[in-house]
């Protein structure tokens, strides 16, 4: 069980990490607007939002390791495109725009694969 804790701990780190390499820059450019309300607020939010999906990738690929074996690229996929759809759903919807929605895609786009393999390494090449 520790390698499923160590597992949870680095694809949080790399999924909570990630996007301040893709919406500081964007923000900082003014390509996207930083959110509203407090800041402190919105970083714990989104701490909370990101060890809950650690949780669950991790958990899911580790239950489901003998048919997943070796498709860790599959799997982030999967998750990916959940992501993805997530994010266009949101730019429909109010208070969020395409610009935002685009800077998520291209976070999923770097943050799923990249965790993916490091937990199959973990998990599976171990």
């Amino acid at each position: 069980m520790g390698e499923v804790t160590i597992a949870v701990l680095l694809v949080f780190a790399i999924i909570y990490f990630v996007p301040f390499l893709v919406y500081g820059p964007l923000s900082a450019a003014g390509w996207i607007m930083q959110p509203e309300g407090s800041p402190a607020s919105f970083l714990l939010g989104v701490l909370v939002s990101k060890i809950g999906t650690a949780v669950a990738f991790v958990l899911i690929f580790y239950f489901a390791r003998e048919v997943l074996g070796d498709r860790w690229l599959l799997y982030g996929f999967l998750w990916w495109l959940m992501f993805v759809i997530g994010e266009v759903g949101q730019a429909i919807g109010p208070n969020y725009s395409w610009r935002e929605a685009l800077a998520g895609m291209i976070s999923e786009t770097i943050y799923c694969p990249l965790a993916a393999w490091a937990m199959w390494g973990l998990l599976i090449k171990g």
